[in-house]
């Protein structure tokens, strides 16, 4: 594949490209317990989409582009596990996190209302 979007969501910046699925932490615009599985989504937080040779980056975001996508279903992360340990007092206590993620599939990358397919 020749061609892809780095959209902003969920804080962090992700490589993205149509046909594949990612887990991120959260979606701005859907409150919590919304995201039920098969609800579209939009993407207007998109910095760069590179398309064959071509490369459009955003200062800060591209006002014309929309990854499409929808989601597929929520998932926790893995679990972070932290452990204190004071060494003269004898205890120990151990903890355990798990993020709640969503997991959603791209299915197209616009530009000026174009559809960036092969």
């Amino acid at each position: 594949m020749n061609r892809y979007a780095i959209i902003d969501t969920g804080g962090k910046q992700l490589r993205v490209e149509p046909g594949r699925f990612y887990d991120v932490r959260h979606f701005a615009p859907l409150q919590p317990g919304v995201s039920r599985p098969g609800t579209q989504i939009s993407i207007y937080r998109v910095l760069l989409i590179c398309h064959e040779s071509r490369i459009d980056i955003g200062r800060p975001w591209l006002s014309n582009a929309i990854v499409r996508g929808r989601i597929l279903h929520p998932c926790v992360a893995e679990k972070a596990v932290v452990g204190k340990i004071h060494s003269k007092k004898k205890t120990r206590r151990k903890l355990g996190y798990r993020q709640n993620l969503v997991r959603f599939v791209v299915d197209s990358i616009c530009l000026n209302g174009e559809d960036l397919a092969n």
